[in-house]
C-alpha cells in the first residue's frame, strides 16, 4: 500500500504529516468559541411596527392586516404570526429551511415600502429584525439601592451603567427594564385655557418654540472665528413657568397662570421586580457570533469595575447568567470525552497485553480528535454540545483501526518477519478491509448531517465532526501506526510470550474470556439448528419496537435538570402596569413558598410585550442540596397555577 510503504521508508516525513494535524488543531481550537448550541440561522422575520396612542383594534385594521396582505404574495413563506397590542403591531414570518434569509429580508423590506404610505402619518417606521436563537440575553445584571429613587437610580443607570456595559466588546444590545425616566409634565388647567381663549395645540406651539437652541452662524475675530447659537433650551424646569404664551390688553400671559410645572417621570411601560422587590434590569445580548463565554468574562470584569465606582448603597448584582450552564456542560462533555478515551485505552491494553501496542494504538485517539478542531474552524463550528457529543460517540471508533492495523502486523511478526516486512506487509494485506469499515462508518454519519428541517441544522456539526474524526483516524493508522510498528519493537514478540508477572495475569484474564467463545459457538450451533424460531424471534423484537415507539415519546432536546426556569404569563387585554405588578408579585410569593427556589427575577413589558405580559425568571438552588427535581418542581408549581382564582 503506496501511503503506509511511503511512511515506514520515510519515517520523518509521517511524524511531520502528524504533527502538522496536531499543531493545526491545537491552533484552531485556540480560536473556537464556546457555546451551548450550535449557530444556527432560523429563516424567521418579525415586523415591529408602532402606532403611539390608538387600541388593539385600530392597529389591527390600519397596520397588522395591510402588513400581512403585502407580504403573504412573497415565496417561500411557511406560517404567518401577527398580533395587535395597544400602540403595537407585531407580525413574524416563518420562511421554508431552503429560504436564503438576505434575500427573504430584502423581499420582505419591499413589500414593506408598498404599503408605508398607507399607514396614517402616526405610525413609526416598521423596524425588521431577524430572529435568532442567540438574540436571547445572555445575562441579566440587576440594579439595586434602597437610598436612592427611582428617578435617580434609572438616571445613573442609562447614562452610566449601560453605556459602560454596552462598550464592553461582544456586547451587541443592553436593554433597560423598569426605567422611570425624568420627565418635565406641564399640567394646564382647562377652564384657565378657556378664560384665555388658548387651546392646547397653541400653547405646545410656544413651548417648542422657546425650549429650542438654534445656530446663529459664525463670528469672525481677526483670524479666529467662532460658531454662534441662541440658547433657548431651559435649563431648570422652573424657567417653564416663566415662558410668555400670548397677551392680553398688553399684559403678557405666562405659562404658570395657565396650570402648574411638575418636574416628574415619564409613564412606565416596564417593570422589574428582583425577589419580590422593585428594580432596573439590564439585559444583555452579545453580538452575532460572539463568543458567549468570553462576553460573559469580560461582562463581569466591567460590573466587578462600575461596582467599584458607584455611590454608596448602589449595588450590582448578576441575576442571571448563561454563560455558567454553557460552560458546565460543556466541562461535562469535556470530561466525558477524556474518560471515554482513558477506557479504551485501558480496555486496549487489557486485551493486548502490550503497553507499546496499546501506545501505538492509543496515538490516534488524541491525533484524531485534535485534528477534528480543524475542520470545526474551518467551517465556522463552535464548542458546543453537539461537536463535543459526535467526539464522545466517536472515542470507540476511532481507534478501531489501528487496533486492526496492529494486530495484523504483530501477526506477521509471530510468524517471522522483520519489523520492516511485517510493518508493510501487514497493512498492505488489511488495508482495502480497513478502508471499507470505515466508509461504512462515514455512510452513518455524514449523511445525519444533511439531513432536513432544523434538526438537521443542528446535526450538521456532529455529523461532520465526527466524518472528518474517523477519516483521520484511517489516515494515522494507514502512516503513524505502521512506521511506530517497524521502528519501535515489540519485545513480548520478540520472546515469544515470556512476560512478566503483570503480563503473564493480562494473558490469563485473556485465556478465560476466550471460553466465551464455547458459549458462543453453542449458541450459534443451535441458531442454526431452529432457524425458523431464530426468524420468529427476529421478526417479533422489530414488530414490538414499533410498537413501543409511540410509547416512548418524543421532543426536539432532552429535558433536563438546569437549576433555573421561566414562567410567562399574561393578563387580559388592557390590564394597566400596576394591576399586572400586582398579579407578578402573587405569583412570586407563590413560587417562594418552595424551599428549592433561591430568587426570581420579574420583567414586564420587555421588548415587544405589552404591559398585560410578562415572564418570571426562576433560579433554583444546585441540585446536589435539594431533594426535588426541576421536573417534580414544574408539575406542582403548575398545579399551584391551575388553581389559581
Amino acid at each position: 500500500m503506496l501511503l503506509s510503504n511511503l511512511s515506514v521508508r520515510q519515517p520523518v516525513f509521517a511524524t511531520m504529516m502528524v504533527v502538522s494535524l496536531v499543531v493545526l488543531g491545537i491552533v484552531s481550537y485556540s480560536e473556537l468559541a464556546i457555546d451551548f448550541f450550535p449557530q444556527i440561522d432560523i429563516p424567521v422575520v418579525s415586523i415591529t411596527t408602532i402606532y403611539p396612542g390608538v387600541g388593539p383594534e385600530t392597529v389591527e385594521t390600519e397596520v397588522t392586516r395591510r402588513i400581512e396582505e403585502a407580504v403573504n404574495p412573497i415565496g417561500g413563506i411557511k406560517h404567518i404570526d401577527s398580533i395587535s397590542t395597544e400602540g403595537l403591531s407585531s407580525v413574524v414570518i416563518e420562511f421554508q429551511l431552503e429560504k436564503n434569509l438576505n434575500v427573504a429580508l430584502q423581499e420582505v423590506q419591499n413589500k414593506i415600502n408598498t404599503v408605508r404610505s398607507l399607514f396614517p402619518r402616526e405610525v413609526e417606521e416598521p423596524v425588521l429584525q431577524q430572529i435568532r436563537i442567540e438574540d436571547v440575553p445572555i445575562m441579566t445584571i440587576a440594579v439595586l439601592s434602597p437610598s436612592h429613587d427611582a428617578k435617580s437610580l434609572t438616571t445613573l443607570a442609562e447614562k452610566v451603567i449601560k453605556r459602560r456595559l454596552e462598550n464592553v466588546s461582544g456586547v451587541g444590545k443592553v436593554t433597560l427594564v423598569g426605567a422611570s425616566r425624568r420627565e418635565v409634565q406641564i399640567l394646564l388647567d382647562r377652564l384657565q385655557l378657556q378664560a384665555y381663549g388658548l387651546t392646547y395645540a397653541e400653547v405646545m406651539q410656544v413651548l417648542q418654540r422657546e425650549n429650542l437652541e438654534i445656530p446663529a452662524g459664525k463670528l469672525e475675530q481677526g483670524a479666529r472665528e467662532s460658531l454662534v447659537k441662541v440658547a433657548g433650551r431651559m435649563e431648570d424646569p422652573r424657567d417653564f413657568e416663566n415662558i410668555i404664551v400670548t397677551e392680553k390688553g398688553g399684559f403678557p400671559i405666562r405659562l404658570s397662570a395657565l396650570g402648574r410645572v411638575v418636574d416628574g417621570i415619564e409613564e412606565q411601560r416596564s417593570f422589574a421586580l428582583l425577589d419580590g422587590q422593585p428594580a432596573l434590569a439590564l439585559e444583555i445580548q452579545k453580538q452575532t457570533g460572539a463568543n458567549t463565554v468570553d462576553v460573559a468574562e469580560q461582562i463581569k470584569a466591567g460590573v466587578g469595575r462600575l461596582q467599584a465606582e458607584m455611590p454608596p448603597g448602589v449595588e450590582l448584582r448578576i441575576s442571571r447568567d448563561s454563560s455558567v450552564f454553557i460552560v458546565d456542560s460543556v466541562e461535562d462533555v469535556k470530561t466525558t470525552l477524556i474518560l471515554g478515551g482513558l477506557l479504551t485505552v485501558l480496555v486496549v491494553f487489557t486485551f493486548l497485553n502490550s503497553w507499546r501496542s496499546t501506545i501505538i494504538t492509543g496515538l490516534t485517539l488524541p491525533v484524531a480528535v485534535i485534528s477534528a478542531f480543524i475542520i470545526m474552524r474551518a467551517l465556522g463550528f463552535t464548542l458546543n454540545v453537539m461537536t463535543l457529543m459526535g467526539l464522545s460517540l466517536a472515542i470507540g471508533m476511532l481507534i478501531d483501526d489501528a487496533i486492526v492495523v496492529r494486530e495484523n502486523i504483530v501477526r506477521h511478526m509471530e510468524h517471522g518477519k522483520n519489523h520492516m516486512a511485517a510493518a508493510m506487509d501487514g497493512t498492505t494485506e488489511i488495508g482495502l478491509a480497513v478502508m471499507a469499515t470505515t466508509f461504512t462508518i462515514l455512510a452513518v454519519f455524514v449523511p445525519v448531517a444533511f439531513m432536513g428541517g432544523i434538526v438537521g441544522r443542528f446535526f450538521y456539526q456532529f455529523g461532520m465532526t465526527v466524518g472528518f474524526a474517523v477519516l483521520v483516524s484511517l489516515f494515522v493508522s494507514f502512516t503513524l501506526d505502521p512506521m511506530l510498528s517497524s521502528r519501535w519493537y515489540d519485545p513480548a514478540v520478540e520472546t515469544h510470550g515470556r512476560r512478566h508477572w503483570f503480563a503473564r495475569q493480562l494473558q490469563k484474564l485473556n485465556d478465560s474470556l476466550n471460553l466465551l467463545q464455547g458459549a458462543l459457538a453453542r449458541t450459534l450451533g443451535w441458531s442454526l439448528r431452529h432457524r425458523l424460531i431464530v426468524l420468529a424471534l427476529g421478526i417479533a423484537s422489530i414488530v414490538l419496537s414499533f410498537k413501543m415507539i409511540g410509547q416512548i415519546g418524543s421532543d426536539f432536546m432532552p429535558d433536563f435538570d438546569r437549576e433555573e426556569m421561566q414562567v410567562s404569563f399574561e393578563a387580559p387585554s388592557g390590564t394597566t402596569l400596576a394591576e399586572t405588578t400586582i398579579i407578578a408579585q402573587r405569583l412570586h410569593q407563590v413560587l417562594k413558598r418552595y424551599p428549592e427556589v433561591a430568587y426570581t427575577i420579574v420583567t414586564i413589558g420587555t421588548g415587544t410585550s405589552s404591559v398585560n405580559q410578562g415572564a418570571i425568571y426562576v433560579k433554583l438552588t444546585p441540585k446536589d442540596s435539594r431533594e426535588r427535581t426541576d421536573f417534580e418542581l414544574r408539575r406542582l408549581i403548575r398545579e399551584d397555577f391551575d388553581r389559581w382564582p
